[in-house]
């Protein structure tokens, strides 16, 4: 009778938490078929951007704490629920924040966003992810085991797997959200940086000879260089790091 009641009771609570997830799914499902539907995409175009630069430029120097949440809260929304345009959104607030505020704002939206998704995938997405990313999930589980937070780190500063993929998969490991967050935040930063400045230069563009200006150049060299600058320092690093080991163990 006793294991009848304790069967009864796992077999409740695991109800409980299929329902739950089954709940998240479709609050999640739900809202990035909405953002289809009403074509909200066309809002994260860099055209978009520019032509309505002026009046988000006047509504910021009227409400700047409103106008700064509501954006955070908007980035958190895109980037938790995976959906396309952080890039964009990225961009915009280099153009209407400026280098300062705009990295500090993107720096903790992306973060915050990227934590949601990372608990999401952990609660809910586990056997889809695995059944869809099971190659590269393997490559990054591998990573974890052997070097932990360094492994993340690296994944932020260079871009080999998407920003959204990167959250997902890492929601699958044994990392925990703590970890995720402050890893992600400072690995994330440079690049955070790299993107405003990009958008910055973007909004001082008037006219076709705008984009041979020198400000906007070096924005775009930077943003191909990034990646392959971080690889070569990591590269050496990684180098270093294995020199360093192999004499400890001659000794």
């Amino acid at each position: 009778m006793l294991d009848m009641t304790c069967g009864s009771k796992v077999i409740s609570v695991m109800n409980k938490n299929v329902r739950k997830r089954i709940i998240v799914v479709i609050l999640v499902v739900g809202m990035a078929i909405l953002f289809k539907v009403l074509g909200l995409e066309q809002y994260f175009t860099l055209a978009y951007i520019k032509a309505s630069q002026a009046r988000s430029a006047a509504v910021y120097a009227d409400h700047r704490l409103m106008v700064i949440a509501a954006y955070m809260a908007v980035y958190i929304l895109v980037t938790s629920l995976s959906l396309p345009g952080a890039a964009i959104m990225t961009l915009a607030a280099g153009a209407l924040f400026g280098l300062l505020i705009g990295t500090i704002v993107v720096s903790f939206a992306s973060t915050i966003g990227a934590t949601l998704a990372c608990f999401i995938s952990r609660f809910v997405l586990q056997d889809w992810v695995q059944g869809r990313f099971g190659n590269k999930l393997k490559e990054v589980n591998d990573g974890i085991a052997r070097e932990g937070t360094f492994y993340l780190f690296t994944l932020r500063l260079i871009p080999v797997f998407p920003f959204w993929l990167i959250n997902l998969i890492i929601g699958l490991t044994k990392m925990s959200l703590r970890t995720f967050y402050w890893v992600s935040q400072v690995g994330m930063l440079a690049g955070t940086m790299v993107y405003v400045n990009a958008g910055k230069e973007l909004a001082k563009i008037d006219s076709l000879s705008g984009i041979l200006s020198p400000g906007l150049i070096i924005s775009f060299a930077l943003l191909g260089l990034f990646p392959l600058i971080v690889r070569k320092v990591l590269s050496i690093y990684k180098i270093k790091k294995k020199k360093n080991h192999s004499d400890a163990s001659n000794r």
